[in-house]
C-alpha cells in the first residue's frame, strides 16, 4: 500500500518509515523544510515539504495514498496555546476530514490518561476513559474523539496508537532517552532524579503501527504500547555499572507503579509482544555507550 506518514524524519517517524518499507509498503513522507532527510532518503518514494496544518501540503501528501499515519506534532507551538490549538488540533482534525475513506492511524499517547480511579484496581485497558493531565494529553484525547466520530458517522477506518515513554537511538543520538544521564554519571555527579516511567522501544511502536495497516481487527481500535516500568535510578545503576563509576544514587522512589496498562489487544491484533522488559533498556544503554555517549 501507499502510506502517507507525517513527522517522518523524526525519532518515531524514521522507525515508521523503515518498518513500512520492510513490510512491502511505499512511503510518501511529510517533512519540514528544515528537516534532516538523509537517514530515510533511500526508503521514501516521494517527499512532501511543509506542515500538516497547511491545506495545500495535506492535499499533496494524500494524493495517491491508501493509508495515513499521522505522527507529526509541533512541539514549539506548545508555548503558545492558540498556535497549539490551531496547528496541532485544528490541523489534525482537518487532516482527518480530508483523508476521506483512507485508514487514519494516529500516533496518540498514553498521556490521554492521568487521573485513574482506584476502582479500576491498577490495570488500565483501552476501554477506560481518558482523563488527561496536561494540554498535550488533552490534544491527543480530542483527536481520538473525532476519530471515533468519523468511524461512527462515515465508517472510516481509524486506529489510535498510544505509546508511553519511547526509547531507542534517535537519529540525533544525543536526544535519545538516557543520553544526558550517561554524561552526568561519567562525571561522577550524584544522581538524585526521582520517579520513573513506563517505557516501550521505538521499534515496537513502529511494528505495532504498521501492523495496523490493512488489518481489519485494527479499526475502530486503540492500542496501549507499554512494555515495562523503571525508575530513573534503575537506569542510573546500569549506567554506573557499565562505566565503572561509583556514585550516590537516590533509590527512594517506589520500585513499582500504582497503575499499569493492559496490552493484550496489541499482542492479539498486531502481533507485537511488548516483552523486552528492563533488559531492553539495558541493551539501549549499551548502544548509547557504544555510540560515544
Amino acid at each position: 500500500m501507499q502510506i502517507a506518514i507525517t513527522g517522518s524524519s523524526g525519532f518515531i517517524g524514521a522507525a515508521l518509515v523503515r518498518r513500512a518499507v520492510e513490510q512491502g509498503h511505499e512511503v510518501i513522507a511529510l517533512v519540514r523544510e528544515t528537516s534532516r532527510r538523509d537517514h530515510i532518503e533511500d526508503l521514501v518514494s516521494r517527499f512532501v515539504v511543509g506542515t500538516h496544518d497547511e491545506p495545500h501540503t495535506r492535499a499533496a501528501l494524500l494524493e495517491g495514498t491508501d493509508v495515513v499515519v499521522h505522527n507529526s506534532f509541533d512541539w514549539p507551538a506548545m508555548k503558545d496555546f492558540s498556535r497549539h490549538v490551531q496547528g496541532n488540533l485544528v490541523g489534525s482534525l482537518d487532516f482527518l476530514k480530508e483523508s476521506g475513506d483512507r485508514h487514519f492511524i494516529y500516533m496518540s499517547s498514553i498521556a490521554v490518561h492521568h487521573f485513574m480511579h482506584d476502582r479500576w484496581e491498577g490495570v488500565i485497558d483501552e476501554s477506560h476513559p481518558g482523563r488527561p493531565g496536561n494540554d498535550y494529553g488533552a490534544l491527543k484525547a480530542a483527536v481520538e474523539a473525532h476519530m471515533w466520530s468519523a468511524n461512527a458517522s462515515t465508517g472510516q477506518a481509524v486506529t489510535a496508537i498510544r505509546p508511553c515513554g519511547v526509547y531507542g537511538i534517535d537519529p540525533r543520538s544525543n536526544r535519545s532517552i538516557g543520553w544526558p544521564f550517561i554524561e552526568r554519571i561519567r562525571r561522577g555527579e550524584p544522581f538524585e532524579r526521582k520517579g520513573g516511567g513506563k517505557f516501550v522501544h521505538v521499534d515496537d511502536v513502529a511494528a505495532a503501527t504498521i501492523a495496523a495497516v490493512g488489518n481489519p481487527a485494527a479499526s475502530p481500535a486503540v492500542y496501549n504500547l507499554v512494555d515495562c516500568y523503571a525508575r530513573w535510578s534503575d537506569w542510573a545503576h546500569v549506567i554506573a555499572n557499565r562505566l565503572g563509576v561509583e556514585l550516590d544514587i537516590d533509590d527512594s522512589s517506589p520500585s513499582a507503579p500504582k497503575n499499569m496498562f493492559e496490552t493484550s489487544a496489541t499482542v492479539r491484533d498486531l502481533g507485537v509482544s511488548l516483552d523486552r522488559g528492563f533488559d531492553g533498556i539495558t541493551r539501549h544503554i549499551d548502544e548509547m555507550i557504544a555510540l560515544g555517549a
